[in-house]
């Protein structure tokens, strides 16, 4: 398995992959059904690997994330980058694990921009997460707890209970009047607001902020870009921030770490085996996943 500048896994057999990205990024699917889109996060054995590379052996247990224009996840054997790879520890299942790469990483990133530390030297924020059910969202709500944010989210009535468990402060079901209008029930204003769905009137979003608020923006759309040139040409203070994920090794090893030690988790929606992938695909599809859409390889992981 070729990788960039020599620094290679020669080989991973998956043991379960991550169904991400169901929209946007998401392109090709390469696997027994005629669907198409890009599976990158894997979990798996390592099988071989290059000569430059140091830090891992056949047999060792990873989780790596693929390459984005590539993907090849959906397979038996798939090929990573050691720059993207980290061990996987035995309390981290293998399930945990292929749900981290993207969707966890994301929402790191995504608190990062909107000002959460996770040293203790942050400021306390008011954080309103959308789609706090969904694959990203889950994972914003635990790490923005273990930032000490105060957690608004949202989501449909049957996860309320679920969110709430994740450790959200408040929980707006988006179906009532107050949750369409995304109206915090203590009244108070977001310092930011960690968009994981689409569609939302940036009239709804600006009044909900606080002064200096800032909207990140996980589900890039061209609108989103408009949002933000318009706020920069107008020098608001208040503003729709894109953010695309850099991928990154040192994050991903501070995820899985997280899970490692009980600190945060990965809420499984559903398991399909590799053989029956296309109803993986179905699920995604379907845009009402509860957590992470997992394919395993042999069952049982």
């Amino acid at each position: 398995m070729a990788g960039d500048k020599g620094l290679s896994l020669e080989g991973i057999k998956n043991e379960t992959v991550d169904l991400v990205w169901c929209f946007g990024l998401v392109e090709r699917f390469e696997g027994p059904s005629n669907c198409d889109f890009e599976v990158t996060d894997v979990a798996g054995v390592v099988i071989e690997v290059g000569s430059a590379v140091k830090n891992f052996k056949a047999g060792d247990k990873v989780i790596s994330m693929l390459n984005f224009m590539k993907g090849g996840g959906l397979a038996e054997y798939a090929v990573a980058s050691s720059s993207l790879t980290v061990h996987r520890p035995p309390d981290v299942s293998p399930a945990e694990g292929a749900g981290l790469p993207i969707a966890a990483s994301t929402a790191l990133q995504a608190l990062k921009s909107a000002g959460a530390k996770f040293d203790g030297s942050g400021k306390p924020l008011n954080i309103l997460i959308t789609a706090a059910s969904g694959g990203v969202g889950h994972y914003a709500v635990q790490l923005a707890k273990l930032a000490n944010l105060y957690v608004t989210a949202t989501c449909g009535a049957r996860n309320v209970n679920m969110v709430k468990g994740l450790g959200a402060d408040e929980v707006l079901d988006y179906t009532t009047s107050d949750g369409s209008i995304l109206k915090s029930p203590t009244g108070k204003k977001y310092d930011a607001v960690i968009e994981c769905t689409t569609g939302t009137e940036w009239s709804v979003l600006e009044r909900n902020l606080s002064k200096n608020g800032k909207v990140v923006v996980v589900t890039l759309t061209p609108m989103t870009f408009l949002k933000y040139v318009v706020s920069k040409l107008r020098c608001a203070k208040k503003m729709a921030v894109p953010m695309a994920l850099m991928p990154k090794e040192e994050d991903l090893r501070f995820l899985v770490g997280l899970v490692g030690e009980g600190k945060m988790r990965t809420v499984v929606d559903s398991r399909h085996l590799f053989s029956n992938s296309e109803d993986a695909w179905a699920k995604c599809m379907d845009g009402h996943a509860t957590g992470k859409i997992i394919v395993e390889m042999f069952g049982g992981s």
